[in-house]
């Protein structure tokens, strides 16, 4: 047992001192008598050991470190080379873990949030469908697999009272949502079932935020009275600071509510569901049992509920795939500029080892230990990586503010990624694991060595071997690099490919902006056309506005618009996935304000009332879903519950984003909007054509709104190019962190491959110079380096493709327009490739081109 005591102390201590200190033990061993006394003996020995041990190899680690510092800086191009190389690889893994850590594998801010699930219709082409709050009232009284179920629809209401009115989003919500996520306010109390139904007085929670910045953290604010779109709400409760159902930035939240009238229509699809799973049922026994009630549905409500089903995903997973995509390509990238980092590093101490050779067989020929020549040359590895680390975390620390921005909103989770203890140990162990792995390539390069071979005056210093590890460690970081090259420009390909997609209304010198009308006060038709003709009156008589109009929701906002079943010739069809038609109410001018063209019939008027007949203005997919190779101008439709008559048809818009499809459109004048009725529908957003600089409008058309309704606030205020760009903004910064990614990989590639032949030549100076002196022309030793340049990089861009070309496939739902087998994307980071590695041989070639071979001759 004694010796193996004694491993604990370094080798070349035990193999000094090891034999006598075993031979010290064995004699007091046999010195003592008693059980206690040999007790007492080993717990001596034990303490003794391991304190000795201890301060032993403190002892050497300091004496390795400050022998590091010193040769590190005699050799401060290689630190300085080394430690950047380090930094970059581990700056590059730690924010793309930082990212995937946050979105895909840390838990959500809820106790034992993996029993949290979100429920949602499902029908055939609309996978994650809202639900009609009559289907939920009746999925909720039958399903037995949940603790707790409720439902919830965004919020958007405007909060008078302070300096200006101002526009708070949130969550109007049951009682059940609260106890489903086991969340209670920090202060006052949650909603409870007596808050929910119809005629309860009005009652909201805020969040901690706007508690903090609106009411100044007022202790009394409980109980106290607001004023939300005209309604007077009592605040029961403020949220924890972490809370930010549903999505981040949430800030209040009020009572459902429900009215008789919202059990009316199981078309009326508003609500997002969510519950929590018992504690003995699982995610898949919850999905068979709501299929089974869905089924069951469908039976008394054939036509609302044909082919209707429920989907029930864990509330984590409520991430998009193209999302999860993202973030497992960007980590991916991010790992391979880490293993392209270490393959520079570990070429870097191979050639460190390879010139320091004599060096370390003097040391051991002097009676250094192998082993302890090998630990200083770990301690050195281990030092380079460590300060790599450290300016990696600070490399990454300040990239997050960036990738922050690839994190979807959608998500229940406060703020953004943080340099927290999770990301800084990853980080630690990150760099632990990179210094100790490629630092041991040359280790065992030095192992094999033999400390004659090092004292040879004419030792060469390379080798075939050697040569071939390098070589391929070259490749390697080219084969990366490719792979890297080749992502980034299949999305940029992808990018220019949607940035060309016609949105159908024109971009420029226009202006948008949202003022949410407060309901009740505007929920009668008359209340809302005195706002908008007052309104947009004032706004088209300023100077430099050439029209202005409104909408219900704006092409490539935050709101879909309404889904209704279509009915030709006045029957009303079921809500199958071909049948079905996305609505919005308009003002008089609004497709002449954003460009709209109007390929049949006409625009919407004022003297469309109530009371005239129902009409409609169609979008071109409309026509060609429902009325292919038939006139469009008069026919009529059932639609949002009314025979309409087709007066116009327009061109298609791209309202869910570029790169979807153009659905069916049907805009129905708002004079039309009967009161109280789909009040959600009523015009809100606004869009103003200007002759100039749109944004110069603002304060114009702000003053407008005020003096119409002081309590009406503007907000989201943009130019429709912002608008476009938003739509894009995620695609960009993909392609910018990507593009970052690419960009190190090939420095660091044409590093490699500079400093490997840069290497080469100086070991081969005598070789060079002989060839020259027996006739060789520079220009044949250009190519000799030259040519080891092309092989490595020929090698490496054509490892690199054929593992783009796998790998491109997991990026489809990435790409819109573009093959990820696209040739141009191929080429070009084939070409670069190929550029760089050309580039980083140009010094060497020219250096060895230079060599002068009477000198070398001298010199042997």
């Amino acid at each position: 047992m004694y010796r193996w005591l004694l491993r604990l102390y370094p080798a070349s201590f035990r193999n000094e001192y090891g034999r006598e200190m075993a031979t010290a033990f064995a004699r007091e061993r046999r010195d003592t008598r008693t059980a206690l006394g040999m007790a007492a003996l080993w717990l001596r020995v034990i303490a003794d050991t391991c304190v000795n041990a201890a301060g032993i190899h403190w002892d050497i680690l300091r004496q390795d470190l400050r022998y590091t510092l010193r040769t590190l800086r005699r050799t401060p191009a290689f630190a300085l080379t080394a430690v950047t190389v380090v930094a970059l690889g581990i700056g590059a893994t730690t924010a793309a873990f930082s990212l995937a850590d946050f979105v895909l594998i840390r838990p959500l801010p809820f106790p034992e949030a993996d029993r949290l699930v979100r429920f949602s219709e499902e029908r055939p082409g609309f996978p994650r469908m809202e639900l009609a709050p009559s289907n939920y009232r009746d999925l909720k009284q039958m399903a037995t697999s949940f603790e707790a179920l409720g439902a919830y629809r965004g919020l958007s209401v405007n909060l008078v009272g302070a300096r200006q009115p101002l526009r708070l989003q949130g969550a109007a919500m049951t009682a059940d949502v609260l106890a489903a996520l086991a969340v209670r306010p920090m202060m006052g109390r949650p909603f409870t079932a007596a808050d929910d139904v119809a005629g309860a007085p009005a009652t909201a929670l805020v969040s901690y935020a706007l508690w903090q910045q609106e009411f100044g953290g007022d202790a009394s604010i409980v109980g106290r009275p607001v004023r939300l779109d005209g309604e007077v709400y009592t605040v029961i409760g403020v949220m924890p600071r972490d809370f930010n159902f549903p999505s981040r930035g949430a800030q209040l939240w009020t009572a459902m509510r429900f009215v008789p009238a919202d059990f009316v229509d199981r078309n009326n699809n508003y609500l997002q569901g969510i519950a929590r799973l018992r504690r003995d049922v699982s995610v898949d026994a919850a999905r068979t049992e709501m299929s089974m009630l869905a089924g069951r549905l469908q039976q008394p409500y054939p036509k609302e509920n044909e082919q209707t089903g429920v989907s029930v995903i864990r509330l984590r997973d409520g991430v998009s795939q193209q999302s999860r995509t993202l973030l497992v390509a960007l980590f991916g990238a991010a790992v391979c500029v880490l293993l392209i980092a270490c393959a520079n590093l570990t070429n870097l101490l191979l050639a460190r080892a390879i010139v320091r050779r004599r060096e370390m067989a003097v040391r051991i020929a002097l009676g250094a230990g192998r082993e302890r020549v090998l630990r200083q040359l770990l301690t050195e590895s281990l030092v380079v990586t460590g300060a790599g680390g450290v300016l990696g975390l600070a490399l990454a620390a300040a990239t997050l503010p960036i990738l922050s921005r690839l994190v979807p909103t959608a998500l229940p989770i406060a703020e953004t990624p943080s340099m927290d203890v999770r990301v800084v140990g990853f980080a630690m162990a990150l760099t632990m694991v990179t210094g100790v792995a490629f630092g041991i390539v040359p280790l065992l390069q030095h192992h094999r060595d033999r400390a004659s071979e090092g004292l040879r005056e004419g030792a060469r210093s390379g080798g075939s071997g050697r040569e071939g590890m390098r070589g391929a460690l070259v490749v390697a970081e080219i084969t990366a690099s490719v792979v890297l090259l080749v992502m980034c420009g299949l999305l940029l390909r992808a990018l220019w490919t949607i940035q060309a997609i016609d949105p159908g209304f024109r971009l420029e010198h226009t202006l948008t902006a949202r003022t949410s009308l407060p309901m009740p006060k505007y929920e009668t038709l008359g209340a809302r056309t005195g706002f908008y003709d007052g309104v947009l009156s004032e706004i088209r008589a300023l100077r430099g506005v050439s029209s202005a109009a409104y909408i219900s929701f704006l092409p490539l906002g935050d709101m879909r618009g309404g889904i209704f079943p279509v009915g030709i010739s006045g029957h009303v069809e079921s809500r199958r996935e071909d049948n079905v038609a996305f609505l919005r109410y308009v003002t008089p001018g609004f497709f002449q304000t954003l460009g709209i063209p109007i390929l049949q019939g006409r625009d919407v008027r004022d003297a469309d009332h109530l009371d005239g007949p129902p009409v409609a203005i169609v979008s071109a997919s409309f026509v060609t879903q429902f009325l292919p190779g038939q006139e469009a101008l008069g026919r009529r439709f059932n639609f949002a519950a009314a025979n309409r008559e087709i007066v116009g048809v327009v061109a298609d818009v791209k309202m869910r984003g570029l790169t979807r499809v153009s659905e069916p459109q049907v805009y129905i004048p708002h004079r039309q909007l009967p009161d109280r009725t789909y009040e959600w529908f009523a015009p809100k957003d606004l869009a103003v054509r200007a002759t100039g600089d749109p944004l110069a409008l603002v304060s114009a058309v702000r003053a407008i709104v005020q003096r119409a309704d002081a309590e009406v606030p503007l907000s989201d205020i943009q130019t429709l190019e912002q608008l476009v760009d938003g739509d894009l903004a995620s695609r960009v910064t993909q392609l910018r962190v990507l593009g970052a990614f690419a960009g190190v990989a090939l420095v660091l590639g044409g590093i490699g491959i500079h400093g490997l032949l840069a290497f080469a030549v100086s070991a081969r100076v005598r070789e060079i110079g002989i060839r020259m002196a027996l006739g060789a022309r520079r220009a044949d030793v250009v190519a000799m380096i030259a040519k080891r340049s092309l092989s490595l990089s020929a090698v490496g861009v054509g490892a690199g493709i054929v593992l783009a070309y796998t790998s491109g496939r997991w990026l489809q739902s990435l790409l819109v327009g573009v093959s990820p087998a696209d040739g141009m994307a191929f080429a070009v980071a084939a070409a670069l490739a190929a550029a760089t590695a050309i580039a980083g041989s140009l010094r060497p070639a020219l250096r060895a081109a230079r060599v002068d071979p009477v000198t070398v001759i001298r010199l042997e």
